[in-house]
């Protein structure tokens, strides 16, 4: 069944207690994509600039099963760009610089061969763009979007309009606290679907997700990963195997009831528990669907009660 994904591909400066990695390949469409392509084919649809070049298109390579058609380049433009440093709790970042570049023109327009898509995940963008796009895509049954605090706090109007629209949505703790105003994540969770989505998964980090459906509430912990090295692109990771598992196993049925959101969120969180152990994409790169069929066994083990 047919995935897109919109957002943003960048690249990205990273420093962390014990290494950099300087200008590496980034952005949420990235990290979601190469996720999700072990579970499904990925259509990708973003823009990037002039100075995107050809390293970064060989590291696309690497995943046979993310179609980059979607990947506008504006040759006299530059690429998004982010730089970040984390403390030595992990769990805290600070943000160095932020470059729009392209992302300060207009968005790209998804080829007319995507407009097939089924299952569509609008990486975080402001909330007009991702409305537009999903407008894109008529014969969609899924869609699910991600946002953060800025367009919480200077698009909200916006954001309402798009939560009217969307199936579920994906958010951490302290956004699902600014959306509502409630500080339990269940009680913002329920707050939230008052709104249109089915679900909402709130993610907290280290400590696991929560999904709020309409058929209940489940409680996921985040997989004991012995080696972080870069935390950076986990929460796209999560949403890229979340999607890539709902995108391959209900490919027939287009199935959100609750019990399948929560067999994707577990290879979600398995897939992102892999990210983390490397710079960028290296360790995806290198990921075989074997070792993410053994860890989400040991996770199985983990969580049984």
């Amino acid at each position: 069944m047919p995935l897109i994904v919109t957002g943003t591909v960048g690249i990205d400066t990273v420093h962390t207690p014990h290494a950099r990695a300087e200008k590496v390949l980034g952005g949420s469409c990235t990290y979601f994509a190469a996720a999700a392509s072990f579970f499904t084919q990925v259509r990708v649809v973003a823009v990037v600039g002039g100075d995107f070049h050809e390293d970064y298109h060989a590291v696309f390579r690497r995943f046979p099963n993310v179609d980059v058609s979607g990947l506008e380049l504006r040759k006299d433009s530059r690429t998004f760009a982010w730089g970040g440093r984390y403390l030595d709790d992990m769990n805290q970042r600070e943000t160095l610089f932020t470059e729009l570049g392209v992302l300060g023109e207009h968005p790209p327009k998804p080829p007319r061969k995507f407009a097939d898509s089924k299952f569509v995940f609008l990486a975080n963008s402001h909330p007009v763009v991702q409305r537009e796009l999903l407008e894109s895509f008529p014969q969609r049954t899924i869609a699910v979007a991600d946002t953060m605090n800025l367009w919480i706090e200077t698009a909200r109007r916006d954001l309402d309009d798009l939560l009217g629209k969307i199936d579920g949505l994906v958010v951490n703790d302290e956004e699902a606290r600014m959306l509502t105003g409630k500080r339990n994540p269940v009680a913002a969770g329920r707050k939230i679907l008052e709104t249109g989505p089915i679900f909402v998964v709130i993610k907290k980090g280290e400590h696991g997700c929560v999904l709020v459906h309409r058929q209940g509430v489940a409680l996921l912990p985040a997989f004991p990963t012995e080696r972080v090295v870069d935390p950076t692109g986990a929460g796209d990771s999560f949403a890229g195997g979340m999607m890539g598992h709902l995108a391959a196993a209900h490919s027939k049925d287009a199935d959100i009831g609750m019990g399948a959101i929560q067999q994707a969120l577990a290879h979600g969180t398995v897939t992102a528990s892999f990210t983390i152990e490397a710079f960028s994409l290296d360790r995806l790169a290198t990921l075989t669907r074997d070792e993410i069929a053994r860890r989400y066994t040991e996770f199985q083990t983990m969580v049984r009660v």
